[in-house]
């Protein structure tokens, strides 16, 4: 919205209302028909501009009734203070948001990446802790012979497991649709974090990840940790 020609607008149609009410003789109902011609052409624009900001203001505007512009510059001067504080409004008026503290990532996570966050080397924070990670998966499943994103789509399939290829089953009856998407959906989304979270954070010589970019990464990494964590091994009979 162009607020300042908002602005003028009502402005201009609150002074033109003072101009027409100064206008009116004691004892008669109407002021100068110029003036009054000048309301009704505005009128229009400024019912508008009113609906924009409060519905219920461009509804009391009425020039046909009677001291319909007192009121009209009444409702004008209120649809002028919304224009005034708008940003106020959105500034201060919000919400508090939801902290996500750090600390509080798994400890895989953030025990690995906490001194190098310190240092604010953020690249490595989280190749660090996506190594960590990485490591503890294949310590829980006993398998060093692939890592990352290999393993994760191993890891999480729902074949059976088979002889040196353990998998990860989440808690819950498989049978349901409910167990199949999270199995599903903890396999694509570990693998898609070593793609495109570890390998970027390896093989690029600088990022250009903000905190708040690298801290949702870490937030990724974390969230991937408990499920690794929370999952049983399941291996060949």
């Amino acid at each position: 919205m162009d607020r300042d020609w908002m602005r003028q607008r009502l402005e201009a149609f609150a002074d033109l209302a003072l101009c027409y009410e100064r206008s009116t003789r004691p004892g008669d109902y109407v002021g100068d028909p110029a003036l009054y011609e000048q309301l009704r052409r505005a009128e229009p624009t400024v019912k508008q501009i009113l609906r924009l900001l409060d519905p219920q203001l461009a509804e009391k505007i009425n020039l046909d009734q009677m001291a319909g512009e007192d009121m009209a510059r009444d409702e004008v001067h209120r649809g002028l203070g919304i224009l005034a504080d708008m940003d106020e409004w959105a500034a201060r008026l919000v919400p508090d948001a939801p902290t996500l503290p750090a600390d509080q990532f798994h400890p895989w996570v953030w025990e690995s990446a906490a001194p190098l966050w310190g240092a604010e080397a953020r690249q490595d924070a989280v190749l660090a802790a996506a190594r960590t990670v990485n490591r503890r998966l294949q310590q829980k499943l006993g398998r060093h012979d692939i890592v990352e994103t290999d393993l994760c789509m191993q890891a999480f399939d729902m074949k059976d497991p088979v002889a040196g290829k353990s998998r990860l089953r989440f808690d819950g009856d498989r049978n349901t649709p409910t167990w199949r998407a999270r199995q599903e959906g903890a396999k694509y989304l570990a693998a898609g974090a070593f793609l495109a979270l570890q390998n970027v954070a390896a093989h690029e010589d600088e990022v250009t990840w903000t905190e708040q970019e690298a801290l949702e990464h870490l937030a990724t990494l974390s969230v991937l940790a408990r499920w690794i964590e929370q999952c049983t091994v399941e291996r060949a009979t």
